[in-house]
């Protein structure tokens, strides 16, 4: 009966536990689009931001927003106060700094920036030629995420 209850726990974590959501770099999307063509989806958000850390704990736990995510596109999950410099589509994207160890990316604005404005959370979604094809400014629950994802396979 030991046995019997051991791999039933070790089943259930790893049904639960290898799920995870494959986050890859710009520097990657690149070399990537040349094996496999597929949309790129980047979550731009902060530290600071509510609903940021909303999506991050519920849109992007759901299993099957991470199946699809990790099935049918390439997915970036950036924060844009990031400091490093990105190399992205041939072009190095620095960190602005606005104050005293405050910021944003160029790359969170050249992505993000909607109405001449950049309103947390951001979803960008770029074509296997790494143009923009869709901007979303809101939270989206898992069930509207979902959604995105299939009119984004077509």
């Amino acid at each position: 009966m030991k046995k019997l209850s051991l791999l039933i726990f070790f089943l259930g974590i790893t049904s639960n536990g290898f799920c995870q959501l494959k986050n890859r770099t710009f520097e990657e999307i690149d070399g990537l689009q040349q094996i496999q063509k597929r949309k790129t989806i980047v979550f731009i958000h902060t530290d600071w931001c509510q609903y940021c850390q909303r999506m991050k704990s519920t849109t992007f736990k759901n299993n099957e927003i991470i199946e699809s995510l990790n099935s049918n596109f390439y997915f970036i999950d950036f924060n844009a106060e990031e400091k490093r410099d990105i190399t992205f589509n041939k072009q190095t994207f620095k960190f602005q700094p606005t104050g005293n160890n405050v910021g944003v990316h160029e790359l969170a604005l050249q992505l993000g920036t909607l109405n001449n404005q950049i309103v947390y959370p951001v979803l960008c979604v770029l074509n296997e030629q790494n143009e923009i094809i869709l901007q979303y400014s809101n939270y989206l629950s898992p069930g509207d995420f979902k959604q995105l994802l299939e009119k984004l396979k077509e």
